[in-house]
């Protein structure tokens, strides 16, 4: 029963969408501010929660490692190296198009990731799509392209997100045999171990406001390792182009957040492009029950 990792994608992809009510009120801080205590943050709470309660899982993850060949062990550990810069990479773009570009260019973003994760996994994975599917990619490429028409320079930060984040998504499918919450407690640590260095050059003052440390506890749980957790459980259930497709619930908020909370301009084409992206999920989904 397929139920419950379409039920943990769907969940991770909606908090997501909201990321906004907690990243906007933190505008006037540096990008690299966030992201530093942000990681900071979450590898101290995971490190924590490892030490407390999760010796059992840390030693059958250890145990799993040394059984694989030595090849094996190599290429785990370089996968897993490269999907922590990509991670910390996709989230710095993120903070950054958020609070210096607009809202709707984060969200845009998460238009052009769906595509390009399915069109990895593709590749990369070997993953199977059914003709309709097909239709509903072209659907959905039709749409971004209709949303960046006359908007290049924000498009270029878009697929800096997009990119970042749909290459870490297919990365994950190589860790199925891993326990989830080790596996994201390994990469937030790289990803803080890789930041550290720069954290003296490109951090600012330190902040004294306790508004900025709560926000940055609301993110770090309820919108980094919740929906992370959950994402990397669907990853074990459901295929790569699904949970790309599943991934336009993001985008779909953060639009309807841009346009009716925000007070973002809202135009003509975007509310017909994004009509045409809920018809392309309801296609995908229907798509993929023929395979």
């Amino acid at each position: 029963m397929r139920a419950k990792y379409y039920l943990a994608a769907i969940a991770a992809f909606t908090i997501w969408g909201m990321f906004s009510f907690v990243l906007r009120p933190l505008h006037h801080y540096p990008a690299p501010d966030i992201l530093f205590y942000r990681i900071f943050t979450c590898v101290f709470l995971m490190a924590a929660g490892n030490l407390l309660f999760r010796h059992k899982a840390l030693r059958k993850t250890g145990g799993y490692f040394l059984s694989l060949p030595k090849k094996e062990r190599y290429n785990l550990l370089l996968l897993l190296v490269a999907s922590s810069i990509l991670l910390a990479a996709n989230w710095f773009f993120f903070i950054y198009v958020m609070n210096f570009i607009s809202v709707k260019a984060a969200s845009f973003s998460y238009l052009v990731c769906p595509l390009l994760t399915t069109v990895f996994a593709f590749f990369i994975l070997h993953e199977r799509l059914t003709r309709l599917q097909w239709f509903s990619i072209l659907l959905s490429a039709v749409s971004c392209i209709m949303l960046g028409y006359n908007h290049s320079s924000e498009l270029f930060y878009s697929l800096l997100v997009a990119g970042s984040y749909a290459l870490y998504l297919v990365i994950q499918k190589k860790f199925t045999e891993v326990d989830k919450f080790t596996l994201l407690s390994l990469q937030l640590l790289i990803t803080a171990v890789f930041l550290l260095p720069f954290y003296p050059a490109f951090s600012g003052p330190l902040p004294q406001e306790t508004v900025f440390y709560t926000y940055i506890a609301i993110i770090a749980i309820g919108f980094t390792i919740i929906p992370m957790l959950l994402n990397l459980f669907a990853i074990k259930g459901i295929s790569s182009g699904t949970q790309g497709i599943l991934m336009y619930i993001n985008p779909i908020i953060g639009f309807l957040l841009a346009a009716f909370y925000y007070g973002e301009e809202i135009a003509p084409i975007q509310i017909i492009a994004y009509s045409l992206i809920a018809v392309a999920i309801v296609i995908f989904n229907v798509g993929k029950k023929k395979l």
